[in-house]
């Protein structure tokens, strides 16, 4: 996916992080319902942009993401352990669809690195979901890795244009690498 130089998509991706009321964030993890239930159940308080799907799992956007292009893919069955409440054909086809994701945020940003991992608790994010964060080039050591995906070191403002624009061109990478 070729882009322009300049492209919105550009400068999100080279766009400063902003503060982050983490506190906020914390207690609406602990307070509610959990999100990717009522964003499939279409009951989120907020917008969630989804870039594709499978019978049994969906992959959206990160709505505080820490680095531009964060996605989130979680299976669409309420499940709260990682490997525990999944027989090992369910676990490594969800990981084949994680992997497909992760393909397509790659082809479609360039980034120097994917992270992907597994975060939640039973204490908040309960859902079993996976983080597909890209890590650009040229990111100092000090603020890769897990200082990358601190909330407390802020987020990256994504306006919702430069949210749909990415998911579009993001399905679109993932279609084309479709088996």
């Amino acid at each position: 996916m070729e882009r322009s130089s300049g492209s919105s998509l550009e400068a999100a991706v080279t766009r400063a992080k902003v503060p982050f009321d983490v506190a906020r964030l914390v207690s609406r993890a602990t307070s509610g319902g959990c999100f990717i239930c009522q964003f499939l159940q279409g009951q989120a308080d907020y917008e969630h942009v989804a870039v594709c799907e499978t019978s049994t799992a969906v992959a959206f956007l990160n709505k505080y993401p820490t680095l531009f292009g964060c996605v989130i893919v979680a299976p669409k069955e309420h499940k709260e352990q990682v490997v525990g409440d999944f027989s090992e054909l369910e676990y490594l086809e969800l990981q084949r669809f994680i992997f497909r994701v992760a393909r397509g945020v790659s082809k479609v940003l360039g980034p120097e690195r994917i992270y992907i991992l597994s975060l939640g608790s039973q204490a908040a994010n309960s859902h079993v979901h996976w983080h597909i964060a890209p890590l650009p080039g040229g990111i100092p050591l000090e603020q890769q890795q897990y200082h990358a995906l601190m909330h407390e070191d802020g987020v990256v403002e994504v306006t919702h244009q430069e949210q749909l624009e990415f998911a579009r061109e993001l399905r679109e990478a993932i279609e084309q690498s479709a088996p």
